[in-house]
């Protein structure tokens, strides 16, 4: 704004101008005077004559801007009264950009700063202060952006979707899957979940839906070659509800027996929609599909002896094995 050139008489910049000084530099706690508007004005080189700004500033109330007037006399003010988002919403959005694993540090105070201008300059420092964590893990991946400009740009165009799928060594150095190679996939969504960003799509390698770390894949490209068409039974709610960790693994249907106490567990972890039926007085059945995977173990063994697996039976067994196998590692028969 100070670079704007001179406009003496431009009522279209000057319209523009009265905005965004309503914009960055109100709201409710801080009217502005119509003194301070044309000092404002004047800073940016434009010349104003007091009557006009009257003017301007019912023109942009007609407009549909949210201004309000506070005070009488010399002490009257104009503010911004209603804005696209409130601070709580720009202090929901920050927090979530700022604890979000998947984006990086780096970008992370990018797009904080990017909202702090959708409050006035008042809120802005406030929203600096609370979100920016130093310590919280951050992905390092700065290509995770154009990898999902590529993924989104194949799930619209209903094209295949080619790039390198990575993890890392115990030295921290990347080992690519697929000896090398590119890997190629029908991308069908993208997908939050449990702190990391995944693509879902049809894998013809395996020949089975499955779903892949954003930020574990570089070098994606959008390919000319149309995409396979998802299965009918294919729900991306219902996918990402049976898996743990997005880990993938054999679909089953299990029955759970779960003490009373882990209703709220079991409700938030499989929704509100599932069906439970009364064991005794202490524990009810749940009946739910799951891929069956280590993470769906690792997740029932923090709870202890509060949920069994009833059935199927070879479920069962392979959780008894995986809790053998650690057992055994310590020593214990």
């Amino acid at each position: 704004m100070n670079n704007m050139p001179s406009a003496v008489g431009n009522s279209k910049l000057k319209l523009l101008a009265i905005a965004d000084i309503f914009r960055r530099e109100t709201d409710e706690a801080h009217p502005i005077s119509l003194r301070e508007i044309i000092d404002r004005l004047d800073e940016m080189g434009i010349e104003v004559e007091r009557k006009s700004v009257y003017s301007d500033i019912e023109l942009l109330i007609r407009y549909g801007m949210g201004i309000e007037r506070s005070g009488t006399g010399k002490h009257t003010g104009y503010y911004l009264a209603e804005r696209n988002f409130e601070l709580p919403e720009l202090k929901l959005l920050a927090d979530a950009v700022a604890c979000s694993r998947f984006i990086t540090q780096k970008k992370s105070e990018q797009l904080i700063e990017k909202l702090t201008k959708l409050g006035s300059r008042y809120d802005a420092g406030e929203l600096r202060r609370n979100v920016i964590v130093y310590d919280r893990i951050k992905n390092g991946n700065e290509q995770i952006y154009y990898t999902v400009d590529a993924i989104r740009l194949a799930i619209s165009e209903k094209k295949k979707l080619s790039f390198y799928y990575f993890d890392y060594d115990r030295r921290k150095n990347k080992i690519y899957h697929n000896d090398g190679a590119p890997m190629e996939i029908s991308p069908y969504a993208l997908c939050w979940r449990e702190d990391n960003y995944y693509v879902v799509g049809y894998y013809p390698k395996r020949m089975v839906v499955t779903n892949f770390r954003v930020d574990k894949m570089e070098r994606a490209q959008t390919l000319d070659e149309t995409q396979t068409e998802p299965p009918d039974e294919f729900r991306l709610a219902e996918y990402t509800k049976k898996r743990f960790g997005m880990f993938s693994g054999e679909d089953t249907r299990i029955t759970l027996r779960v003490h009373n106490s882990l209703s709220g567990v079991i409700f938030d972890r499989f929704g509100h929609d599932i069906t439970v039926s009364i064991d005794d007085e202490e524990h009810f059945i749940i009946n739910q599909p799951v891929t069956v995977s280590p993470i769906l173990f690792g997740w029932l063994f923090q709870f202890g002896d509060k949920i069994e697996i009833i059935s199927p039976e070879n479920v069962r067994e392979q959780f008894l094995e995986q809790l053998g196998a650690v057992r055994k590692k310590y020593g214990t028969d």
